[in-house]
């Protein structure tokens, strides 16, 4: 394990706190040559082919490999001399959306060959006492982020500017120890990788579970003793005998749509709450970001007005989507969602888990070249097959599909607990090792400054 440093000084710069006392701090200017591209992803005509390392390959990548899926594009003679990536390159976002995606970095891996670094990125190249692997590592520390969010500016799109990125402040040890800390933390954070790619082949695992759970208890019931029957859908196959084979038209009194022509007319400030699709999760809705319309709109636009108890699904996007609208919600109204009304045949809770079951989703994906089809319209919810249980049984189905889902979905938590909690400890260990809090020229046998 490792330990402190026997000797600290206080640093110059508050976010670094103490530091071993043989170590400096310096503006990464000092070390480093930094400068941003301006290589656009466009090709243009008279340009140079190129391949273009770009923004995503930097977010979701520690390291630039020669292996990565580049995108093709052009560049001038004079773009490709000076934007072409070096190992050792240290490439970094400098602006995104939000502030907290400022910063990210990867470094740039032995012979990669001639990529060339793209828009939304810059480069530092070290070029003084310093090595790449040191000063990615020094990017993804907590005291580089929070530098970088401060220091973010912008409404619609944040960025740092030159000034800003040129003065990070940089903590400094010898190269040796650079290198052995750069070597440390690939080594621990690539075991902590590990342990994370585990939980989340995990959470996949118990995803695919549950959606057969659901699949199955909808399609083929829970008496595996029961007789069969074929459903005359060949992709369906057999069916509990005393169930039903019915399109959704036939079972659903109304089957509408939300308010689609310009919506936005409508909004008010306070009124009748208006869901729209980011309002509708995997069986529940969610009232964050409700937008309103006057009770004289809701009342004029009666066609969409939701009672408790119907199903509203998405259209676009995730199509089917869908859950029940619940007693607080009775009379609001929906925008660009598809509206079912429940029967007496059929409980909206059961046909809620139908949709979300594979004999809905491979109807919602007829079509369209065998993906899921941005858009789920009135006609496709009409003519939905779906397979009819007895009321009391689809009760009996909805007991066990609940508590079931429950138990998935508690372990998915946990495992995603876990992943955070790993996360915590890799970004945590990177910022302990970069500063000097913990010593680990032992695990490389560094001789002590």
């Amino acid at each position: 394990m490792s330990r402190p440093y026997p000797d600290y000084s206080v640093s110059c710069d508050e976010r670094l706190g103490y530091l071993p006392v043989h170590w400096h701090t310096v503006a990464l200017k000092v070390v480093c040559t930094v400068f941003p591209s301006n290589v656009d992803k466009h090709s243009h005509e008279g340009e140079l082919p190129v391949r273009l390392c770009n923004y995503t390959d930097v977010y979701y990548n520690d390291v630039i490999t020669a292996g990565l899926p580049f995108m093709e594009a052009t560049a001038t003679p004079e773009e490709i001399a000076k934007f072409t990536l070096r190992a050792d390159d240290v490439i970094f976002t400098k602006d995104s959306e939000t502030a907290d995606d400022i910063g990210i970095s990867a470094l740039v891996a032995d012979d990669i060959g001639e990529i060339v670094c793209g828009y939304h990125l810059s480069i530092a190249r070290p070029s003084g006492p310093v090595i790449g692997g040191f000063v990615k590592r020094v990017f993804d520390s907590h005291a580089s982020k929070g530098y970088f969010e401060t220091r973010a500016s912008g409404l619609t799109r944040v960025g740092l500017g030159q000034y800003a990125v040129s003065n990070l402040p940089i903590p400094l040890p010898p190269l040796a120890e650079q290198q052995a800390i750069a070597a440390f933390l690939d080594r621990e954070t690539g075991k902590i990788d590990a342990l994370v790619e585990e939980q989340r082949r995990l959470i996949a695992l118990l995803k695919e579970k549950r959606q057969a759970v659901i699949s199955h208890a909808v399609t083929k019931g829970l008496d595996p003793s029961a007789p069969m029957k074929p459903s005359g859908i060949d992709w369906l196959g057999d069916v509990p005998a005393h169930w039903e084979v019915r399109r959704l038209r036939h079972v659903s009194p109304a089957i509408t749509v939300g308010i689609v022509v310009e919506p936005s007319k409508y909004y008010v400030e306070k009124g009748v709450p208006a869901l729209r699709s980011l309002n509708v999760r995997p069986g529940r809705i969610s009232t964050d970001n409700l937008v309103y319309i006057s009770n004289d709109s809701n009342d004029e636009l009666s066609k969409s007005k939701l009672r408790a108890g119907d199903i509203v699904a998405v259209r676009t996007g995730q199509p089917g989507t869908a859950a029940v609208i619940p007693p607080e919600l009775d009379g609001c109204n929906c925008i660009d969602l598809i509206i079912i009304r429940g029967g007496v045949q059929i409980s909206s809770d059961y046909l809620t888990w139908f949709l979300s079951a594979d004999a809905a989703l491979r109807q919602f994906a007829e079509g369209s070249g065998g993906a899921i089809q941005l858009h789920f319209n009135v006609g496709t919810a009409s003519n939905l097959i779906i397979v009819l249980p007895p009321r009391a049984e689809q009760d009996r189905l909805l007991a066990f599909i609940a508590k079931e889902a429950s138990k998935i979905d508690s372990l998915v938590e946990e495992a995603e607990r876990a992943i955070a909690l790993l996360q915590e400890r890799r970004a945590a260990l990177i910022s302990a090792a970069v500063t000097g809090k913990i010593d680990v020229r032992e695990t490389a046998g560094v001789e002590a400054a």
